[in-house]
């Protein structure tokens, strides 16, 4: 119920266009319609392109895309057998909406799941780890990224489901399954990286950790280990590099082909934009109200202390030094970033893939705490939720000029009901003529303003019942 209830809100709403899910719609489309990596025929629609021998490319990571690309094949027909052409502008925009509910928004509510579980593993209970998975899934700027074709979402649900393949790793009762449980581990943080560049460091963390729980188990299961992680990792590599290859000729990352008129502090700033970490920086994205994680999300505050907790724990220390070290890096590589504010976006967007394991600290914490701690969890968790709402509900990419655009824009747009506002189409720009924006199902049903989020709070509130009645019976 937990998945289907997160997975049916992220579907809710569909966020419209922008670069970044331009870039990526554009491969898929290429990919689909043209058999090709050249995004020629759609580039106009974005910036995030790169630019190799007379020919226009996304510049994103592939793993998104060829996670999508099963989803847009199987889609096509389907358009087809209920009148829709899929190539006009209403089937581009319909495909736009499965594969961004497919690829981006399942695998996040399936980390919602697996964090779920987690919770109950490290003693969180079932309801401190429904309060984790919850607070992940619409407390967080998770939700926002889930809704997006974006892979911010994707990359963090592949580390959480590794992480926990690694978990599985302590406990396996045979050969095959050390063999099987660490080729899951190198194939979903492997895709990670495939994903998005950035994973590297995190994907191998959570690679040491998979080692780390099998240690003790002797040589031979350690040599199982590696090998099932090396196969899984080899796997995603090919994929990548043979995707660069064949793009690029070469293997450098895609975002080293910018034109010379695109962000040129790409190549003037460190490695592709990449120099330290800055404390001011670091302080912004933590707590600032631009792109502040604990302004965005303040029950999140909580989550830090209960992977102390963990730690202190000496039998899950390794799962905590694993979750806690992926969080630090993606902070730090986003303080190291130049265009550290990322754009249009809600909260720390570069660091997102770290929310999943972040939150593992929430289950811990609300374990731990007495009915006081609970209460002030409770409250912080109601207002986490709401400000994801009301960013979902506008829009979730906030203007980076703006030095608090939840207070003053989409606040003020929410109590106006003036709801999905974004009018950018993921669409070309000759297509996107007709509209083809934002929009929620409430309005697909015709309602209007905030009564277009009636059904997705009457969807909660049953929920919330059905929940209530299987919990008494535990």
């Amino acid at each position: 119920m937990l998945g289907v209830i997160t997975f049916l809100s992220v579907v809710y709403f569909y966020e419209g266009g922008g670069w970044n899910q331009n870039s990526r719609f554009d491969l898929l489309r290429a990919i689909v319609e043209r058999h090709t990596l050249q995004i020629d025929a759609y580039h106009e629609n974005t910036q995030d392109k790169a630019y190799f021998r007379g020919h226009y490319y996304s510049d994103k990571a592939p793993g998104l895309v060829f996670l999508a690309v099963p989803f847009a094949l199987a889609a096509r027909p389907a358009l087809r057998i209920l009148g829709v052409d899929p190539e006009s502008p209403r089937g581009e925009l319909a495909l736009s909406y499965l594969v961004t509910a497919c690829a981006v928004a399942l695998p996040a509510a399936l980390a919602g799941v697996c964090l779920f579980f987690l919770g109950l593993r490290f003693g969180g209970g079932q309801s401190g780890a429904f309060f984790a998975a919850v607070v992940m899934c619409l407390g967080t700027p998770m939700w926002a990224y889930a809704g997006l074709f974006w892979a911010h979402a994707l990359v963090g649900g592949c580390l959480a489901f590794a992480f926990a393949a690694a978990l599985k790793l302590q406990e396996a009762a045979s050969a095959r399954g050390d063999f099987l449980w660490a080729l899951a581990v190198g194939l979903a943080a492997g895709w990670a990286t495939v994903t998005e560049y950035p994973a590297a460091p995190a994907s191998a963390m959570v690679a040491f950790l998979a080692l780390a729980e099998a240690w003790q188990r002797g040589a031979a299961v350690r040599w199982r280990v590696l090998a099932g992680v090396g196969v899984g990792a080899g796997i995603c590599a090919i994929v990548l590099l043979s995707y660069l290859h064949a793009a690029f000729g070469g293997f450098r990352p895609s975002y080293a082909y910018y034109g010379p008129n695109s962000f040129s502090f790409m190549q003037q700033q460190g490695y592709l934009g990449l120099t330290y970490p800055h404390p001011d920086r670091l302080l912004k994205l933590l707590f600032g109200c631009s792109r502040g994680l604990f302004f965005a999300s303040p029950v999140l505050l909580a989550a830090p202390v209960g992977l102390w907790w963990l730690w202190k724990q000496r039998v899950n220390r390794a799962a905590a030094l694993a979750a806690g070290g992926i969080t630090l890096y993606y902070f730090l590589f986003n303080s190291s970033f130049y265009w550290w504010k990322s754009g249009l976006s809600f909260g720390p967007r570069y660091a997102g893939a770290a929310i999943p394991l972040l939150c593992l600290g929430l289950a811990v914490n609300w374990q731990r705490g007495r009915a006081g701690l609970r209460r002030i969890l409770i409250v912080l968790a109601g207002i986490s939720i709401f400000v994801a709402l009301i960013v979902v509900s506008t829009t979730s990419q906030l203007a980076m000029q703006d030095s608090c655009p939840i207070l003053h824009s989409t606040l003020p747009a929410f109590w106006s009901g003036h709801v999905a506002i974004n009018r950018d189409s993921m669409l070309t720009v000759a297509e996107a003529r007709g509209g083809y924006g934002a929009f929620n199902l409430g309005q697909v049903l015709g309602l209007h303003g905030l009564a277009s989020l009636v059904p997705l709070v009457a969807m909660w509130g049953l929920a919330s019942l059905v929940g209530a009645k299987l919990g008494s019976r535990e």
